[in-house]
């Protein structure tokens, strides 16, 4: 038989085991979904509270600054630590732990006075969340062979924007309903977290040690060749190419999702005057356009690869055409009609979220498992650093500029490329890294 009937006839064997394999692997991929919407929900809640905590408390802008740059500067470094930690100790233990220290972060807001108090708060907050995207990757990798992982990866990451979505109808139910004052709303709403906890420990568990995976989907899941198991340290991994190919893409893209999360609001209220805490429909709008990009980005990868296609083909075409929604940001900036402009950031956000279910996939493309978190750690903190540096560019450029737009979205219309190009110089193929 010639070496095409041979992958042909291994192609047919491997679907026909997918067609006979169970669905609990889904199971794990609604549990991280759950576990993403309080992630968000409990990232977003002081920005929506802001406008009510800075009369009650007479903070300027330069104070709720500070205390953002703290759950920056906390989520950027805590990657570093929560990486490592998830790969030590595995992703069950690890994101339990994880999501331990947001709560207590989350709920700690509620019995702060000071901006001290709130700045170490989100410090708290932060270095939590920042176990919660090498958690992902990592559970991702255990249960979903590659064929199949950009598309799992791409169900999970869309939850980010369901969070953001269901922010503000959380703090309609526990202020206006309930008739909660803000501490009570960050206290009690601690108790997600608490929830999360106790379902995650419950249910999480490796695919052999979960005693309900058939054999069948056992033989989908760990169809990809063996791997070695060892830990990675830190001195094997930093000076690997394919660890800074996923760490430059994450730099560079990453800036542009904390932009849209924390000036869209600000954009749409000075050019439209729309307030989006309070006119949800725009924002519900471009972040559900945001779901179909994460999903449809995971879904053409996986569908290229189930077809044949390289891994570097898949993912790299996949995010060339992620970076192409991106352009008509261009188009943003003086449009008078704010539906027009909703449309094309929301194809945008789209964009970014079909860019980084791939880029979040290719870790376990090119590490053993027990290296995922500290690859992702390494990537979670080079985009924290972009943030940062995006954050503050973002507020001297719209100083000097008068408050447009357009350098700023023209910036975000480039860098998606300037990953691609990273990337594939960095790993042209996106091989094995050699450990």
């Amino acid at each position: 038989m010639t070496a095409a009937g041979l992958a042909a006839s291994a192609a047919t064997g491997l679907q026909g085991v997918r067609a006979a394999a169970g669905r609990y692997r889904w199971l794990i991929v609604a549990l991280l979904f759950l576990a993403t919407t309080v992630n968000y929900i409990d990232r977003t809640m002081l920005g929506l509270l802001k406008p009510e905590l800075a009369r009650e408390l007479g903070w300027a802008e330069d104070d709720y600054g500070n205390i953002v740059t703290a759950f920056q500067f906390a989520y950027a470094f805590g990657f570093l630590f929560m990486g490592w930690l998830i790969d030590k100790v595995g992703p069950r233990i690890g994101y339990a732990i994880a999501i331990g220290i947001w709560t207590v972060g989350h709920a700690a807001h509620g019995f702060a006075s000071s901006i001290i108090a709130f700045m170490s708060a989100r410090v708290v907050l932060g270095v939590g969340e920042a176990g919660h995207f090498p958690s992902v990757v990592r559970a991702s990798s255990e249960w979903f062979p590659q064929k199949e992982r950009a598309y799992a990866i791409g169900w999970v990451n869309s939850a980010t924007t369901i969070g953001v979505i269901l922010t503000a109808p959380t703090l309609w139910l526990c202020m206006e309903v309930l008739g909660w004052g803000w501490r009570e709303t960050f206290i009690y709403t601690g108790l997600f977290g608490v929830a999360l906890a106790t379902i995650w420990w419950s249910v999480y568990s490796a695919p052999r040690q979960s005693g309900r995976v058939s054999e069948a989907e056992l033989a989908w899941i760990e169809h990809d060749p063996p791997e070695s198991v060892e830990q990675i340290g830190w001195g094997a991994l930093i000076g690997k190419r394919e660890a800074w190919a996923f760490a430059l893409g994450k730099f560079l893209t990453d800036p542009v999702w904390f932009l849209m999360l924390f000036w869209l609001p600000s954009y749409f209220s000075s050019t439209y005057n729309v307030d989006l805490k309070v006119v949800l429909l725009p924002m519900i709008a471009m972040y559900l356009l945001s779901d179909v990009g994460s999903i449809a980005g995971g879904w053409l990868s996986s569908r290229l690869i189930q077809r044949g296609r390289s891994v570097n083909f898949a993912r790299k075409v996949t995010m060339l055409c992620a970076g192409a929604c991106v352009i008509p940001l261009l188009f943003v900036s003086g449009l008078e009609n704010m539906w027009l402009a909703v449309l094309l950031i929301g194809l945008a956000l789209a964009g970014h979220q079909a860019f980084s279910t791939n880029l979040l996939s290719l870790p376990p493309d090119m590490f053993p498992k027990r290296a995922v978190g500290s690859v992702i750690g390494l990537g979670g903190f080079m985009g924290g650093i972009g943030g940062m540096i995006m954050a503050k560019s973002t507020g001297l450029v719209l100083d000097a500029t008068g408050g447009d737009y357009s350098i700023i979205f023209a910036i975000c219309t480039t860098v998606y490329f300037a990953a691609v190009l990273a990337i594939h110089i960095l790993s042209p193929k996106l091989a094995r890294a050699t450990m």
